[in-house]
């Protein structure tokens, strides 16, 4: 990742879900100097194992270049649609980071509970590997998962990213799309 590039860009993707059987997604490509540079849209079924294939569509809907890492918003999302960066990182050829903002002590219990026998999505779940703390410059820790790219430039990364709190901006961004095209559908 080539970090100390002026017109760095990167695109942030979030959801929005109710109590719908789907969950709006939204992209924001979104440069250094956080002006807005794009936007696209999907749309996964919650409880589903979908969410890896719809952000690949809208990556390659996108058509852009100029992208240089892909941050989400999670790496399960719409109740247990599990995300596979690795797969999204080999598609796209792009660094990929997950972000979430609790710790936890994990989900495999849950969604043996939620979801019995199905040893997929628990695999799936067990192949995002081990989360490591990050402590911003706002004075409050985030928990990455980073792919294609190492630990000082997740840290760097989300340090440009993050201006107040501890929600980067393209998340934020994309998070209030989602959530404003979700209340309208």
């Amino acid at each position: 990742m080539q970090l100390q590039k002026h017109g760095i860009r990167v695109l942030g993707i979030s959801e929005s879900f109710a109590d719908r059987d789907w969950s709006v997604l939204c992209g924001v490509v979104m440069r250094r100097d956080l002006h807005i540079d794009g936007f696209c849209f999907g749309k996964i079924q919650v409880g589903g194992m979908d969410a890896t294939t719809e952000i690949i569509r809208m990556i390659t809907f996108l058509n852009r270049q100029d992208i240089n890492a892909i941050l989400l918003n999670g790496c399960v999302i719409a109740w247990y649609n599990i995300i596979d960066p690795a797969l999204i990182m080999e598609k796209t050829d792009l660094p990929v980071i997950c972000v979430s903002y609790k710790d936890s002590e994990g989900l495999v219990d849950h969604i043996r509970h939620h979801f019995p026998g199905d040893e997929e999505r628990v695999r799936l779940y067990e192949k995002l590997g081990d989360r490591f703390s990050i402590h911003l410059k706002t004075g409050f820790s985030i928990y990455t998962r980073g792919y294609g790219c190492n630990e000082q430039e997740v840290r760097q990364l989300l340090r440009i990213f993050t201006l107040h709190g501890k929600i980067p901006e393209p998340l934020r961004v994309a998070r209030l799309c989602a959530r404003a095209v979700m209340q309208h559908k």
